[in-house]
């Protein structure tokens, strides 16, 4: 048995992963998912919320734990689960990166949108608000940048739980270590149909920080939710 710690991406919250869960404990694992601040049923005010929040709310689950996790991060997730990986390698088994950012020392989520010329590619489904606050979705733009292969429904369903992500978490830089997180095995699941994250710049980022094994979907940029059983498999591949 292992344990999956799932971690979501920018907007989005522990609900996304709602379709993954029971899959995973069918097969005999535990499942924990996680609300970031500011996120899912976690209300914590926007002009709270930096990088350290996140690292602090995915430390507190990890120093509970007695045994290796298996922690999947999606999209900026990746992000909070590398700078979490400095703090507590050894209650790491893997690091999952689910088309999701891998930056390097030094650098963060905005930076690393700078490593590849995405060309016709580059997303343009955000905006950032006038005051700095926080990053906003584009309305015309969220379906075929995040739920491109889902159904209508599915999209309605997640769209009506989406909520402002905060810019802060997005523009400050990791500080990690090749002792500490480059002590720990990654996986990069990429999504060749992804709009959001295109696969330029997931096979750029990897490119730059190896990954032990790489797992290709043909998929967007919501697995969890256009391709579940697949997404699923993939996971339990790794337990």
């Amino acid at each position: 048995m292992s344990t999956f710690v799932l971690v979501h991406g920018s907007w989005h919250g522990a609900w996304c992963w709602e379709r993954i869960v029971p899959m995973l404990e069918e097969a005999g694992h535990r499942v924990i998912t996680v609300d970031l601040p500011g996120h899912g049923i976690d209300h914590t005010p926007l002009t709270e919320v930096n990088l350290k929040s996140y690292t602090d709310c995915l430390s507190a689950v990890l120093d509970k734990e007695s045994e290796k996790v298996i922690l999947v991060g999606h999209s900026m997730a990746g992000v909070v689960i590398s700078q979490t990986a400095e703090y507590f390698p050894e209650k790491i088994e893997k690091l999952v990166y689910l088309c999701a950012f891998l930056p390097d020392n030094g650098q963060s989520l905005f930076d690393a949108f700078g490593i590849v010329d995405l060309g016709d590619d580059a997303p343009t489904a955000v905006y950032i608000d006038e005051a700095q606050m926080y990053i906003g979705l584009n309305d015309d733009a969220i379906y075929s940048h995040f739920y491109a292969d889902c159904s209508r429904e599915d999209f309605q369903h997640a769209k009506s739980k989406l909520v402002k992500e905060p810019l802060i978490p997005s523009v400050t830089p990791i500080q990690v270590t090749e002792e500490r997180f480059g002590s720990v095995p990654r996986v990069y699941i990429e999504g060749l149909r992804d709009k959001a994250i295109p696969i330029k710049l997931q096979r750029a980022m990897y490119a730059k920080m190896p990954c032990e094994q790489v797992i290709t979907m043909d998929t967007d940029h919501s697995s969890f939710y256009s391709h579940p059983e697949e997404l699923s498999v993939n996971l339990l591949s790794l337990a």
